[in-house]
């Protein structure tokens, strides 16, 4: 048995949580069940137990999302000096909290991505430029540690900022199959539906799913988008579906139930993913493993979770004239839709939480070895 300390910005339960949440707890409650001790060290939300155990992972929160990369260094030194940690995983999805300079201990650094510049898409430049420049240290402080990246293009991402190929594994994510699953009596929507599900964000780039609408439309007329997910950039997709003039045609569903989310997801005749830059692209193989083909930028993250042409096809980012086309030769061609929703079934067949868990104890295993 291995007791692990794992830091977090944030957890699953707190409001603002995503992509990078599901990695690391899927992980983490996989390696509890497996007997390893586990301690989760994020900051606390209104609401939020200061101290409470899901699912065998013991969950402790301490200060704000907006100040807990200052008060994490002393909660981490005190919780390694009350506990025998015998690793620590620093999961770094937002500033480093660079645990080198003051835990001497076996370290495994988990990135699901860098922002580098991309953080400029989302923030002010004020704060943009705080975050571009706490990311540049990394390779310097974190060299001599093993890097866990979910994608390729993480990984040479990383490699390019200095740390040795050698130090940098790539482990992919997993899926919840039981969730996420093909169910042959389900039919898709009578309207061609381009769906997205995921947060609301500014480098999201949701705009062009409604940019693009107008082009769709001239050739399918009874097309619709339908976005499902919350967030600060809602207002704006909102004003701007009003100035299109796309009402109509654009439903903003924002949260809704698990269940409701998966019957979108089945039902839909695409997915979308428009997004600047991801770490993997979670919602690709969620929406492959439903039986819908995506059509997701081609950027860092999203075109490593995109078998293209298989599971679906990828686009030049902001381009809404590819994008459209893309769209509508899915949407509007039966056939050539049921080949990608059948490689969509076979893409998404590959990857498992499990596989995933395993993966990560074997490197953990090496590091602890290192360390010996």
């Amino acid at each position: 048995m291995t007791r692990i300390l794992a830091v977090n910005w944030q957890d699953l339960k707190h409001p603002d949580s995503g992509g990078a949440e599901v990695h690391l707890e899927e992980i983490l409650r996989r390696l509890a069940k497996k007997g390893h001790e586990i301690d989760l060290l994020c900051c606390n939300f209104p609401g939020g137990k200061s101290e409470e155990i899901v699912e065998g992972v013991n969950v402790i929160r301490r200060g704000s999302r907006s100040f807990f990369n200052w008060i994490a260094p002393n909660a981490i030194r005190k919780l390694v000096r009350q506990n025998k940690y015998d690793v620590v995983f620093e999961d770094i999805n937002k500033i480093p909290f660079y645990s080198p300079l003051y835990c001497k201990m076996p370290l495994l650094v988990i990135i699901p991505h860098l922002f580098s510049n991309s953080i400029f898409k989302e923030i002010n430049f004020l704060l943009g430029t705080y975050i571009y420049l706490a990311e540049k240290p990394y390779s310097f402080i974190y060299k001599r540690n093993h890097t866990m990246v979910i994608s390729d293009s993480t990984a040479e991402e990383i490699i390019a900022k200095g740390i040795a190929k050698e130090q940098v594994h790539v482990v992919e994510c997993g899926i919840d199959s039981d969730s996420y699953s093909f169910d042959p009596t389900i039919k898709k929507f009578e309207q061609p539906t381009i769906l997205y599900v995921g947060r609301i964000k500014k480098y999201k780039s949701v705009e062009t799913c409604i940019e693009s609408m107008p082009k769709i439309l001239q050739r399918v007329p009874e097309a619709r988008l339908v976005i499902i997910g919350d967030g600060d950039h809602l207002p704006h997709l909102r004003k701007l579906t009003e100035k299109l003039k796309l009402s109509e045609k654009v439903e903003f569903l924002g949260f809704v139930p698990h269940e409701v989310k998966i019957e979108y997801l089945r039902r839909a005749h695409l997915s979308t993913y428009p997004s600047l830059k991801e770490g993997w692209g979670l919602t690709n193989i969620e929406a492959n493993a439903c039986g819908t083909a995506v059509l997701a930028s081609r950027v860092p993250g999203l075109r490593d979770s995109v078998d293209e042409g298989k599971s679906g096809l990828l686009f030049e980012y902001g381009n809404l004239e590819d994008y459209a086309e893309k769209a509508i030769k899915i949407i509007s061609d039966h056939e050539y839709r049921s080949n990608l929703e059948k490689g969509a079934l076979l893409h998404a067949a590959k990857f498992s939480w499990d596989k995933t868990a395993e993966r990560t104890e074997k490197l953990m295993e090496l590091i602890l070895t290192e360390n010996e």
